[in-house]
């Protein structure tokens, strides 16, 4: 069998019974449709890795909605109805998915910020990624604008 290479987001949390062998769902658009074409048809592949270095990965790096690029080989479902497997090989992270929290505040990663989303105000605090406060947006609208003042004042 050959390897394969796709690109596709984790849609199950990581699972270990030995600590050995991880195992995921991921999810893959074609590339060539539209993914944000609501018809747009997705395939979903049970995934297992026993490789130590993907392994990890998996398990301690990545998160649910993360983008992961996997190579590997794929196997014919188990029985008619599930999804084709899909043995891992190796894995990388290509974006990570905007992390959330209850009570609708959302956090989402802007390059090297993170910005915080509260339902109930309009104010958008910023910080880097490190932590570092960066300011706080008047609206949602005016982040980008926050971002190159901090950038302009604090040069790398």
């Amino acid at each position: 069998m050959s390897n394969v290479t796709l690109d596709g987001y984790i849609d199950t949390t990581p699972e270990t019974d030995t600590g050995t062998v991880v195992r995921f769902d991921l999810i893959h658009s074609p590339d060539h449709l539209d993914p944000t074409e609501p018809d747009a048809p997705e395939q979903v592949f049970a995934c297992t890795t026993d490789h130590p270095a993907a392994a990890d990965l998996v398990l301690h790096q990545a998160k649910l909605g993360d983008l992961l690029r996997v190579t590997g080989t794929i196997t014919e479902p188990e029985a008619p109805g599930t999804p084709p497997r899909l043995r891992v090989h190796s894995v990388d992270i290509l974006d990570v998915a905007p992390l959330t929290t209850v009570s609708g505040t959302v956090l989402e990663r802007y390059g090297s910020y993170v910005v915080v989303f509260d339902a109930d105000r309009n104010e958008v605090p910023v910080f880097t990624t490190a932590g570092s406060w960066v300011g706080e947006a008047a609206t949602p609208e005016s982040i980008g604008h926050l971002i190159r003042a901090f950038e302009n004042t604090n040069h790398p």
